[in-house]
């Protein structure tokens, strides 16, 4: 793919959450109230990984922050500073406007994850991101390169994602049976199954419209390792975990659910 398709895949991503926004904008005032009273959006499994992130993050980045809560939640967690980064105009307009509820020591900026400002290079103790981020890249050693160049040496990367087993499954079925369309784990196109139908529905509901087409790709566990090693980081942590970060899987029972995994998280460094 050549550069101009990865930047027009993620132009057309970033109409595609302008579209989303809504729902981030439906729960502004909840998320603001949730972390003015000291709280955070972070799954459990996140929160054990950072530790206590005063202690060692002056500068956190949120890359493909959505609505920032997450990113604000790093705050709340112990960072002295955070910084999101999203394509999407409409998510970091509800960014901004929680920081200024909150007065937080964050800043947004609204750009291509792969056009993140070189001023930025070489600053984050902590680059995070995931939960449903990874499927949006085009072009994984471009953006594992951004993620190298971000981190000062001896700085982290987390990433707590939805498990790549996941996307062979069929979502509606009661048990776990391929998927028709994606049921291929090293396929190489485009695959996509929709938007989630909470956030269908949540959308939909708030301004009529046909939701964009989504431009989603699945990247192999060996895929996302070797990008991030090939790009200067070295792991320290790799684990997987049998709940997921959103349950797309209705119609399996927990007990059947729960023998597979469906996220995992990747804890890299990048050496001095």
């Amino acid at each position: 793919m050549s550069d101009d398709d990865t930047l027009r895949q993620h132009r057309e991503t970033g109409t595609a959450w302008d579209w989303a926004a809504r729902i981030y904008e439906r729960d502004e005032e909840r998320d603001t109230v949730l972390l003015r009273a000291g709280g955070h959006k972070l799954h459990p499994r996140e929160r054990h990984l950072l530790t206590d992130l005063s202690r060692w993050c002056n500068r956190a980045i949120h890359l493909q922050c959505a609505g920032g809560s997450q990113t604000l939640s790093l705050w709340r967690l112990g960072a002295a500073e955070v910084i999101g980064i999203d394509i999407s105009p409409r998510m970091i307009a509800v960014a901004r406007r929680k920081t200024e509820a909150l007065a937080a020591p964050a800043r947004w900026f609204c750009c291509d994850v792969l056009l993140t400002p070189e001023s930025l290079y070489g600053t984050a103790d902590l680059v995070y991101t995931g939960s449903g981020a990874l499927p949006w890249i085009a072009d994984l050693e471009a953006w594992a390169h951004v993620v190298t160049r971000l981190l000062r040496p001896g700085g982290r990367l987390l990433l707590f994602e939805g498990h790549p087993l996941d996307w062979v499954w069929d979502k509606t079925a009661p048990d776990f049976r391929f998927d028709p369309h994606d049921g291929h784990y090293f396929s190489d196109r485009e695959a996509s199954h929709g938007w989630p139908a909470p956030l269908l529905g949540a959308a939909q509901s708030a301004e009529d419209g046909t939701p964009p087409h989504l431009h989603e790709r699945q990247w192999t566990f060996g895929q996302i390792v070797t990008s991030l090693a090939t790009a200067g980081l070295h792991l320290l942590r790799l684990d997987e975990y049998p709940e997921p970060y959103w349950d797309p899987f209705k119609n399996i029972p927990p007990e059947i659910l729960h023998r597979l995994p469906h996220t995992f998280a990747l804890l890299m460094t990048k050496y001095p």
